[in-house]
Formats: C-alpha cells, sequence, structure tokens
C-alpha cells in the first residue's frame, strides 16, 4: 500500500503542497524562478524553530552526562567487582538525573514526518487527487524533484550538478563538524555498561554522515531541507554549548 495514498496523510500532504505553494507566491515578486526552493528554506527554519525546546533540552542533558562522569566514576571504583550491581546503579543514576545517551536522536526522530512529507511533496505526480505543480519547479536549472542520481543518468550534469555539490558538501561539512564537537563534548564511558552503551557516543557520532548518504539519493527539493536543518543544528548545539558553559563556570 501506497503510505502517501492512506487518507489522513494524503490531506496532510495536500495541507502541505497548499502552504509551500502559497509561501513560494507570496515569494515569486523577489526571488523569481527560486522561489519555491525559498519558501522550503522558510519552511525548515520555522520547522526548527519550532524545535528550539527539544535542542534546549538535548544540550541541558549533555552537560548532565558531563556532570555525573565523578559520580559514574565512584560508582564504578565502588561496584567493580560486582558488574550486575554497578550495572543497575549506574541505570539509576542516569534515570534519577533524566539525562539519556539517546538524546542525540531526538531531533531526527522528530523531523523524520517533515522530511517524508517533503519527499512525497516532490516525488508525486498527483498529490490528494490533483496534478503536483512542484515538480516542475527549479533551482539553478535543476528541478527540485530530481534526486542526484536521476540527474546524473538523465545526460545532462554540466553544470546542474554544481548545485548537488553545493548542498550535499554543505551536508558534508557540517557532519565532520559534527562529529568533532560530538566527540569533544562527550563525557568519559563508564564502565559496567552494556559494551553497546560504552561504544554509543562513538557509534553516534558517524550518525551525520548517514545524512550525506541520504541526501544523495532523495529529490534535490530534500536535499535542500536537510542542507538547511543540518546547518541550523551546528549553529543552534554551538550557541546553546556556549550558553551553558557560561552558565555552570558562571
Amino acid at each position: 500500500m501506497d503510505i502517501y495514498s492512506f487518507a489522513p496523510v494524503a490531506i496532510v500532504l495536500d495541507f502541505a503542497y497548499s502552504l509551500v505553494s502559497g509561501i513560494a507566491d507570496l515569494l515569486l515578486p523577489l526571488t523569481g524562478s527560486l522561489s519555491t526552493a525559498v519558501a522550503i528554506v522558510a519552511i525548515t527554519l520555522l520547522v526548527r524553530t519550532a524545535l528550539m525546546p527539544v535542542g534546549r533540552s538535548q544540550v541541558r542533558a549533555e552537560f548532565t552526562r558531563r556532570r555525573l562522569a565523578p559520580q559514574l566514576a565512584e560508582l564504578q571504583r565502588r561496584y567493580k567487582k560486582k558488574p550486575e550491581l554497578l550495572q543497575q546503579k549506574t541505570m539509576e543514576l542516569y534515570t534519577a538525573e533524566k539525562a539519556s545517551p539517546l538524546a542525540g536522536c531526538f531531533p531526527t526522530l522528530l523531523q523524520a514526518p517533515v522530511i517524508s512529507t517533503v519527499y512525497g511533496l516532490f516525488i508525486l505526480q498527483v498529490i490528494n487527487g490533483h496534478p503536483n505543480s512542484l515538480l516542475t519547479e527549479q533551482v539553478f536549472g535543476v528541478q527540485l524533484g530530481t534526486p542526484l542520481v536521476a540527474f546524473l543518468t538523465a545526460g545532462t550534469a554540466w553544470p546542474g550538478v554544481l548545485v548537488y555539490a553545493t548542498f550535499l558538501g554543505i551536508i558534508a561539512t557540517v557532519a565532520w563538524l559534527s562529529r568533532r564537537a560530538a566527540l569533544r563534548n562527550a563525557p568519559p564511558p563508564a564502565e559496567g555498561l552494556p559494551a553497546n552503551m560504552q561504544n554509543l557516543t562513538g557509534i553516534l557520532s558517524w550518525m551525520p554522515f548517514i545524512t550525506v548518504i541520504f541526501a544523495a539519493i532523495v529529490p534535490l527539493a530534500a536535499t535542500l531541507y536537510l542542507a538547511v536543518t543540518t546547518s541550523w543544528t551546528l549553529v543552534e548545539r554551538a550557541v546553546l554549548r556556549r550558553r551553558y558553559e557560561k552558565t555552570t563556570t558562571g
């Protein structure tokens, strides 16, 4: 079954279509042929603004985990010969402080419906019974509904491939900077936790690079969304970390 043909999803998709089209029409006098692309950027910024409380809670949880590091070390010392009890006490401490190594996944999970909607808007020929005119919209001569692979196999790669290269380059750079920041700000691993949890920070630090692969196979409109939202995340985390560092050391 096509999920986009499911009535509730189709209604949401139709609303998103009207929203993108409406914003694009408002921007048309100012941005011309780029109006739909700019509309996607504007919607992305609105979504990320709405998710700012989640971003703050993430950074707060990150600093909480760093603050717990001495207590975790003490637990390791006290229960070194009782691994099961050490694991229990460690998890109790995390629970009591409302901290979790999985906190970094929340923005991705919350944005999944948005990226799915953007994806649907630029792959479907028909949306809730009417033609999808968004498929003809372009950014610098490249249709927003065209994935990189399809564009390359069409035989007209140059110079439009520069558009994909720019967006993917932004996402890759952000992924690299995000991984460095994640490793730099991660608390030391706690002994006594299951092996998969001990290595969780290192594993999760590579997750931003998955976005690069994903961005290369989705329509250009979704690639644009990912470029904007990942850049926002990087800047937001840096600002919030600096703010919390001043608060905790001031």
